[in-house]
């Protein structure tokens, strides 16, 4: 292999791939990225056996090749390169850099060792804008919790359906829920699907497309899916990001989902979160703050105490339909929730819907049942 590239698009993709390589005691390779070449074009991939990734670049290429080489020790060197060319080159196992006044030669390992990351079909496949895309899923991805009595809830949940994406997820304390309409020409797939992502490769999707403006293609199999980036300057794949499925079932989640409510409060998002703030400072061990909703008064008391500390209360006027309730949360619940809640206005408008002090309470942007945010109470002993 012999290729030039630009310092900054091999600082790009190397920033890219070894947030995929793992440190890994047990089996060091994974520890590298593989460097291919084929024609005009370079490729870095890393796997930690759960997710893969390559991503592509146009370069000048004199011989094509391939070597393994440690992520961290060639991350590090090329930081420190200065912004001009770089000449990579192939010698037995080793891989000898040189950019202007620097002459690095790396120790590689043999290619062959390394894993193979899987191929996916690409026929059948959903186009969705990047960004908007990773903009949802991030409104719902902290909320899943690992469980080795229930993997299914340690990912998160995907529903591919006509003109329709539903993300969700739980960790049996509260669960979010996020819809997506899709335009009816991005849809090319024969069948619905749904299916369970681990968190961290949900994770690492919003940290390595939440940026990109462009389309994200999402390609199915039984086993994996596959999230691509096309290069803008010609049609061929920039980055590909594979991850392994969570075998199971999902929960049906929309079982515990209230069809109707008691009571309704209506309130901005920005002075509810200063109270639930206050109070949390006197919430004691179980994180509890109490909420009594008076619709007569059209008011939100907020109390809570602490034997250590101390008791908290405040109120905030608001408006209330339905019927008098009383009710506890843990407040870090309850606060993800709201600040999980976005809107272009300035000050966004959120509804509280509850039944009564046993059943979980829902909350949601008023006007926009695109996203809900569901938490469970703490139930009065």
């Amino acid at each position: 292999m012999k290729i030039t590239i630009l310092k900054e698009k091999l600082k790009e993709g190397i920033s890219i791939v070894e947030r995929i390589s793992s440190k890994s005691l047990n089996l060091p390779i994974l520890n590298n990225i593989l460097i291919t070449t084929e024609k005009n074009f370079v490729n870095l991939s890393a796997t930690d056996l759960e997710i893969g990734i390559k991503w592509w670049s146009l370069v000048k290429t004199e011989r094509e090749g391939k070597i393994t080489i440690p992520s961290r020790i060639l991350s590090n060197l090329v930081n420190f390169l200065p912004n001009k060319p770089i000449n990579l080159e192939i010698k037995d196992l080793n891989l000898v850099i040189n950019c202007e006044n620097y002459q690095t030669l790396l120790k590689g390992v043999n290619p062959e060792d390394f894993p193979i990351i899987p191929q996916i079909s690409t026929t059948e496949k959903i186009s969705v804008n990047s960004k908007n895309f990773c903009q949802n899923l991030n409104q719902i991805v902290d909320i899943a919790n690992y469980s080795s009595s229930k993997p299914e809830i340690s990912g998160v949940f995907l529903s591919f359906q006509k003109n329709l994406v539903i993300m969700a997820a739980t960790d049996s304390f509260r669960l979010g829920e996020k819809k997506l309409t899709l335009n009816s020409e991005d849809i090319n797939i024969s069948q619905g699907y749904s299916l369970i992502i681990p968190q961290r490769a949900a994770k690492e999707i919003i940290n390595i497309f939440g940026e990109k403006e462009n389309n994200l293609n999402i390609y199915f199999s039984p086993n994996q899916v596959l999230f691509e980036i096309l290069m803008p300057e010609t049609h061929h794949p920039q980055i590909h990001l594979i991850s392994r499925l969570i075998e199971g079932e999902y929960p049906n989640y929309q079982e515990i989902i209230p069809k109707k409510y008691e009571t309704s409060v209506f309130f901005l998002k920005d002075e509810i979160i200063n109270h639930i703030k206050s109070a949390s400072l006197f919430s004691g061990k179980i994180n509890e703050i109490k909420l009594k909703i008076d619709p007569k008064k059209n008011q939100v008391d907020f109390y809570s105490q602490s034997p250590d500390i101390g008791e908290y209360h405040s109120f905030l006027n608001v408006k209330v339909e339905g019927k008098p309730c009383e009710i506890s949360f843990n407040y870090r619940f309850l606060l993800d929730g709201l600040l999980s809640i976005v809107s272009k206005e300035k000050k966004p408008e959120v509804v509280l819907e509850l039944i009564n002090s046993e059943k979980p309470g829902v909350l949601r942007l008023k006007g926009d049942d695109s996203y809900l945010y569901l938490v469970m109470p703490i139930k009065s002993t």
